[in-house]
């Protein structure tokens, strides 16, 4: 008994469904960023791998 029905004007849900469609659209463009998967594939700048030699050379 206690329901409220808010009405939405024809406008506003075509407002809704474009700002949604455009969202859709800019995400394919621009995908996100994952920030748990930024560091993975780039090679960190300043950091020297050593192998399993200790790093000698020679």
């Amino acid at each position: 008994m206690g329901e409220v029905i808010r009405f939405i004007s024809r406008s506003e849900r075509e407002r809704t469904r474009l700002i949604q469609e455009a969202r859709a659209i800019y995400d394919s463009i621009f995908p996100p960023a994952d920030p748990a998967a930024e560091g993975q594939d780039k090679p960190t700048i300043g950091r020297t791998f050593i192998g399993r030699d200790g790093g000698n050379v020679s």
